[in-house]
């Protein structure tokens, strides 16, 4: 895996007063015959939203923190988009300073956001491989940005160049794009971003549900991943991400100081799946998940 230095550096410093490895305790599922007899009678459903309920001073705190992040991000994307102007005629260099750009901006977000961060399984965080994620916050797409090795390329939907600044400079660094428009179009996505990831030698990142959770609960895998590992034969690194939902919930506006955990797991070799199983990979991936994250992140069925 290609690294240049910066990259490196900034993904694999330690800061202590950043990632706080001590002050984390291990999220210990529930035992399941507690969850079910005992723990819908004290606890309502509708709990499964976190509400903002800390009170109007964190509430600005947490604004403050947003328009910061906002703002910062504003100004890195500018400046890489400007240097990926200059590096149009050299696409590989554009997805190497992307993920640059991924590396310091990602990593400056959760600086700014407060949040301590502890790591699991990095070794497996350097390898050629598509790597996939659980989706229930913007605080995803940060960590995401800042752990993703050199050489990764995000897959989203075509309609992101629309998006302003943020947008250009996703297509500006050669990133892919899908047509979901319809299932054939979708189809034919996917084997053009096949083909891009073999011809370049790149690793892929992509969120398996296709949306972000609203409640932090696992949704049910899209087949878009499993097809591509086809294509490629690239392993899959799963990435569990927890407590990202608490610290900033999908469609919210408050930030809390909410410790995240980001486990990556041992790379799953698909050199010898087929096409007749899909079904049974996307299981197989789902129930890592299922196993991998606390009870309240659970899927509901």
């Amino acid at each position: 895996m290609e690294h240049s230095g910066g990259s490196y550096f900034m993904r694999n410093r330690r800061l202590d007063s950043f990632i706080n490895t001590d002050t984390i305790q291990t999220v210990k599922k529930t035992p399941k015959k507690f969850a079910r007899e005992e723990f819908e009678q004290i606890r309502p459903k509708s709990t499964d939203v976190y509400v903002d309920d800390d009170g109007w001073i964190f509430a600005v705190i947490s604004c403050v923190r947003i328009v910061i992040c906002f703002m910062s991000m504003m100004v890195t994307t500018f400046i890489w988009g400007l240097l990926m102007l200059l590096l149009l005629p050299w696409p590989y260099e554009r997805i190497r300073q992307g993920n640059i750009y991924g590396h310091v901006t990602g990593r400056m977000l959760m600086w700014i956001l407060g949040n301590s961060v502890r790591m699991e399984g990095v070794e497996y965080s350097n390898e050629k491989a598509i790597y996939i994620s659980n989706h229930a916050s913007p605080i995803d797409i940060f960590l995401i940005m800042w752990l993703t090795p050199t050489g990764t390329v995000g897959v989203a939907k075509k309609e992101i160049i629309w998006y302003p600044l943020f947008g250009q400079l996703y297509v500006l660094a050669n990133h892919l794009r899908i047509d979901r428009s319809s299932p054939v179009a979708a189809v034919q996505s996917m084997k053009k971003v096949a083909c891009a990831v073999i011809k370049n030698n790149l690793s892929l990142i992509i969120f398996p549900e296709g949306t972000r959770s609203k409640n932090g609960r696992l949704l049910p895998f899209k087949k878009g991943f499993v097809h591509l590992a086809l294509q490629t034969r690239l392993p899959i690194v799963p990435i569990i991400l927890t407590g990202t939902h608490r610290a900033w919930r999908k469609g919210g506006l408050h930030v809390r100081p909410t410790p995240i955990n980001v486990k990556f797991l041992r790379p799953l070799k698909t050199e010898d799946w087929t096409a007749d199983k899909i079904d049974d990979y996307i299981k197989l991936l789902h129930d890592k998940y299922v196993d991998n994250l606390p009870e309240s992140q659970g899927p509901l069925c």
